[in-house]
């Protein structure tokens, strides 16, 4: 079974920058994709971020310039660094891997308030 832990998060003040990690049980290799969404409640999980095991990234909109999906293939993990956060940003923020199925993390929660 996959599993994904996320750490990372907290509170944060406007402007401020956030690194999160999520840890994979296997290979990040093994999986087409891997990523970040963000859901907040009553909402669907929206992507955030995005990366082929080729290595291709995908952003959404309001965070392409501000936000870096990168990995660190030996050790299984995924970062997401935020920089310039705004508290509209504030969210549980998932981890997502995909093969034939769809895994997700239980969530690291980012609040951005002064």
């Amino acid at each position: 079974q996959v599993q994904l832990v996320e750490s990372g998060g907290g509170l944060v003040q406007p402007g401020a920058s956030l690194g999160l990690s999520c840890a994979a049980s296997r290979s990040i290799f093994s999986f087409t994709t891997t990523g970040w969404y963000r859901q907040v409640p009553g909402n669907q999980s929206d992507l955030v971020a995005t990366i082929t095991v080729g290595g291709i990234t995908n952003y959404a909109d309001s965070v392409k310039g501000r936000f870096t999906i990168s990995r660190d293939n030996a050790n299984n993990t995924v970062y997401l660094q935020m920089n310039s956060l705004e508290p509209e940003k504030t969210a549980d923020y998932c981890c997502n891997a995909k093969d034939r199925a769809n895994y997700w993390g239980q969530g690291t929660q980012v609040t951005v308030s002064s």
